[in-house]
């Protein structure tokens, strides 16, 4: 006997991600939602989501009551890297699987997916899975008309930053700045990483001066 994890709505730029588990034999299914915001701001950036998605995981494969001997195939999905890690380790590694998902698993997980978005108000395009380009846009336009709803948008992907709309969210993402103090001059600046002891550390007027040294070194 078999359950297979799959995912719908990572590719897509609203709503979060909903996870799906399916026992083939029986056809039972649940499913959960990865909340939007770990694919905003801060959380983003920490990659909280694959903690979130293993967790979320672990809870459905509970819920299903997973049977001795009965194997666990999930799709290979970057989603479900650190999902896979912990499952192994509970499981035993011959019984996690990493597959491409097709058949019912796959159609119930996408039903869920939709079933989210339009619960927002959205109304998906019939051929989305067939171009993904254009159902990426009908969904921006879809924000820029409902401005509103871009709480329930993937705004945390970094390339969302060429487009207006987007843009104070990428900013509010932008790298945080550190207080340090320049090894050349000793005046105090801010960088984009957080200074080590054993590393030297310049503001910009000395990097300006440094960065044509280091090209011809």
């Amino acid at each position: 006997m078999t359950i297979t994890v799959d995912d719908a709505g990572s590719g897509d730029l609203l709503q979060g991600i909903v996870i799906g588990a399916y026992r083939d034999e029986t056809q039972e299914f649940k499913y959960d939602l990865v909340n939007v915001k770990f694919f905003q701001q801060g959380l983003f950036r920490k990659k909280e989501y694959l903690t979130q998605t293993s967790r979320m995981v672990c809870q459905l494969i509970g819920k299903l009551k997973l049977r001795p001997e009965e194997e666990i195939h999930i799709c290979q999905g970057y989603i479900f890297d650190e999902a896979v890690v912990e499952l192994r380790k509970a499981y035993g590694e011959d019984r996690v699987r990493r597959i491409k998902v097709v058949g019912e698993p796959q159609r119930l997980t996408e039903i869920a997916y939709l079933d989210e978005i339009r619960n927002l108000g959205y109304e998906p395009l019939a051929e989305r899975e067939e171009k993904r380009a254009k159902n990426f846009f009908h969904m921006m336009r879809w924000l820029k008309a409902n401005p509103n709803m871009l709480t329930y948008a993937k705004t945390g992907w970094p390339r969302l930053s060429r487009y207006r709309l987007f843009k104070p969210f990428q900013q509010n993402n932008s790298d945080p700045r550190h207080k340090a103090v320049c090894t050349d001059c000793g005046k105090e600046c801010e960088v984009p990483f957080k200074p080590a002891k054993n590393r030297p550390v310049y503001c910009r007027e000395c990097w300006a001066v440094r960065k044509p040294m280091r090209k011809l070194a």
